[in-house]
């Protein structure tokens, strides 16, 4: 079987025709979820072709993006070499950075402990930063804001800076999450906290200047050329 023909098992192509059948495919948004596989990408310099999934016309609830994702959620990919040398459909954000991380043997350690905490700090971006920081933007910028009752907004704006002050404080010896070694740990973390300064404008709600081990990590990683890249990936409509 070639990779295209392969590759035309999954109906998603019909939609998002492969034009470069042999890359790994990428359905996405620049959301800070999105950009978490943009960046990776960038990163390793694993080749990929990139699609946009537009929410302005409900792309991601299409039969042929349901058919990758049942979620209806970006980011999402098809790996035409995937293990085996079979095709692998993958979504979810945190699960498509710990494949790519062992794909291609970089930016998680390898030894078994380290492992195991880059995973960890994954995991607290994934249930902590991401669904909190989202629901501080939707009561601060969004249809939230015109709430008149500020409980909902002000238990997010409590619990992010929680958050933040756990970072922070991992970050007070460390040149990133896991010390001198840059891992997918942070590739998932710091488009979030981005996002949460620039786009939902809470930087001065969380008083984001209580943490400046946080701060100073994110000029870093935002000063990386692979990031640059990866957060205009792929461009907006």
């Amino acid at each position: 079987m070639t990779i295209t023909s392969a590759l035309s098992d999954f109906p998603i192509t019909q939609k998002w025709p492969a034009r470069h059948p042999d890359r790994l495919q990428l359905y996405s948004l620049p959301t800070p979820n999105g950009v978490k596989a943009s960046i990776m990408l960038e990163e390793t310099g694993l080749p990929y072709e990139v699609h946009l999934v537009n929410f302005q016309t409900n792309d991601q609830t299409s039969p042929e993006f349901l058919s990758l994702n049942p979620n209806n959620k970006i980011p999402a990919i098809l790996d035409p070499n995937g293990p085996d040398g079979k095709p692998l459909a993958l979504f979810e954000s945190g699960a498509i950075l710990i494949y790519l991380a062992e794909k291609t043997g970089q930016f998680m350690p390898q030894g078994a402990a380290g492992r195991y905490e880059t995973l960890q700090w994954l995991m607290f971006q994934m249930g902590g930063i991401g669904p909190m920081f989202g629901q501080l933007g939707f009561f601060n910028k969004f249809a939230g804001k015109d709430y008149e009752d500020k409980r909902p907004r002000d238990r997010y704006v409590a619990e992010s800076k929680r958050l933040l002050g756990v970072l922070n404080q991992r970050l007070e010896n460390r040149n990133w999450i896991m010390g001198d070694a840059y891992t997918i740990a942070d590739i998932a973390t710091f488009p979030w906290i981005r996002n949460l300064i620039g786009f939902y404008e809470a930087g001065e709600l969380v008083g984001m200047e209580d943490f400046p081990h946080v701060t100073r990590v994110l000029e870093a990683f935002v000063a990386r050329p692979a990031v640059t890249r990866g957060l205009e990936i792929p461009k907006r409509p």
